[in-house]
């Protein structure tokens, strides 16, 4: 893990004049040293995606689907290796990790099937009025251009695949900027894409720095974005281009809501289990994972206890280790920030009930209790293996409580109530209500993304092929219907 690695330039190897070493959180070691392309080279990968477009939309749907699906087997044949090298570039724990590598081989499958059954047209007539008589509309969809796709690191395998097969599969040109710390899983997928017949420059994957980004944002040959990542970065974003289309998938700080009729034993020891494995699961490092837990007064003091068990239970160490559930932070940096919000927080009045150390890079899986409105972990994204567990009084205050934020991603809701569970689907200003379960339930292949800051469009295979294109429409004279 320890060699230089090239970056892809319009589908094939190249090398800059300066590189930068990827570490390990976990231990410091060297993970391996990437190399960063030069302004010219980042010039001749935009320049040939926009100078192939055409071509790329015009491929048979065989081929592109052949390429995914190649893509897809190979990342399957490749599982463990691929695995540990996310494990030592984030600090994943392996088993995570490895889960990880299997959700992109499902997503590039699924963009294959996509992309053959995408674009078949869709007949209209329009003879419904009498102007329209002897017509007949067709639509299709077109792709919008070149994407630029700008991935985080906390799933730097995953949500480049969200990116990228989406766009091979409608035909779009597409430009991969990997995380600066997490980039080396992003270049297997262009080991992986240089197996194939796709047209050069239909793809690159560009290791440049965050602050030579701008520029990229701002080319006009690029009137596609696909970003996820914080807030500040994406608004900015999305402010200095307001013509472009550009879909954010941002932060939030997920929900789990248990409500009074999930009152069992098994009940609470099922929602302690989810919340606890699912508030520090990628060292809390997850849009979705649990931040905040909203018990109703009936099962709260029964509930909390069990919570604290089961994060207690919680196996941190050297995520290279199949026992481990709670790796480090992907930097040092971003413990120390976790600690001191967490610091902040008892210092204002919060109760403090296990956790709350750090180590390195490793904070310690952490519950909180009565936290102060407006104290930061109360109203921002943690990001790390930290939630806090707060009593109210019934159904709509609970539902309050989770309103009472400017994120909106995912709600979990634990009841047995399917009336309660349509009150929510309805009441929940979040993107995605999951029932009887922990707002970290993600699948691959539905619709994903937030309402108010957590950010604006959806990925999800075919919902992100959707947005990558825009519908044209062919309208027929002088036909007998």
């Amino acid at each position: 893990m320890t060699s230089t690695h090239a970056f892809w330039l319009a589908g094939r190897q190249a090398t800059g004049e300066t590189s930068f070493d990827v570490t390990n959180s976990w231990d410091g070691r060297l993970v391996g040293t990437v190399s960063v392309p030069t302004e010219a080279q980042v010039e001749e990968a935009v320049a040939a995606a926009h100078a192939v477009r055409d071509e790329f939309a015009a491929t048979p749907a065989h081929v592109r689907a052949a390429a995914l699906d190649h893509v897809s087997r190979r990342l399957a044949e490749r599982t463990e290796e691929i695995a540990r090298l996310i494990s030592a570039e984030n600090g994943k724990p392996i088993k995570w990790a490895r889960g990880e590598v299997g959700r992109a081989v499902s997503v590039f499958r699924f963009a294959a099937e996509e992309a053959r059954r995408f674009n078949g047209g869709e007949a209209q007539r329009l003879d419904t009025d009498a102007g329209g008589t002897g017509r007949l509309a067709l639509t299709r969809r077109i792709p919008k251009g070149v994407v630029l796709g700008i991935a985080p690191f906390n799933f730097p395998l995953n949500l480049s695949a969200h990116k990228v097969a989406p766009a091979i599969a409608v035909g779009a040109p597409i430009i991969l900027k990997p995380a600066p710390a997490t980039p080396i899983s992003s270049l297997i997928l262009g080991e992986l894409l240089a197996e194939t017949d796709l047209p050069a420059g239909s793809w690159s994957v560009l290791t440049v720095p965050n602050d030579r980004m701008p520029a990229l944002v701002r080319d006009e040959r690029l009137p596609v974005i696909s970003f996820t990542g914080s807030g500040p970065v994406g608004y900015a974003i999305m402010d200095s281009v307001p013509r472009k289309h550009t879909t954010l998938e941002l932060g939030g700080n997920g929900a789990a809501v248990v409500l009074a009729d999930w009152s069992s034993e098994a009940d609470l020891d099922r929602a302690a289990t989810r919340i606890a494995t699912f508030s520090n699961y990628q060292g809390g490092q997850s849009c979705i994972s649990v931040q905040r837990v909203i018990a109703d007064a009936a099962v709260y003091e029964r509930l909390v206890p069990k919570i604290v068990a089961a994060v207690e239970a919680q196996v941190t160490g050297d995520p290279s280790d199949d026992a481990t559930d709670v790796g480090p932070l992907v930097s040092e940096d971003a413990a120390r920030r976790v600690e001191s919000w967490v610091d902040e927080a008892v210092a204002a009045g919060a109760a403090l009930l296990t956790g709350g150390k750090r180590d390195g890079a490793t904070y310690a899986p952490t519950v909180l209790a009565d936290v102060p409105a407006g104290t930061t972990i109360s109203c921002e994204e943690v990001f790390g293996p930290v939630l806090t567990v707060t009593r109210v009084d019934g159904e709509q205050a609970a539902f309050d409580a989770v309103n009472d934020s400017v994120y909106g991603l995912q709600a979990g809701v634990f009841t047995h109530d399917v009336r309660t569970a349509f009150r929510a689907h309805r009441a929940l200003e979040v993107g995605g209500v999951i029932i009887g379960d922990v707002p970290s339930y993600r699948a691959d292949q539905m619709p994903y993304g937030g309402a108010k800051q957590s950010g604006v469009g959806r990925e999800g295979v075919a919902y992100a092929m959707a947005d990558y294109t825009y519908e044209r429409v062919l309208v027929l004279t002088g036909l007998a219907l």
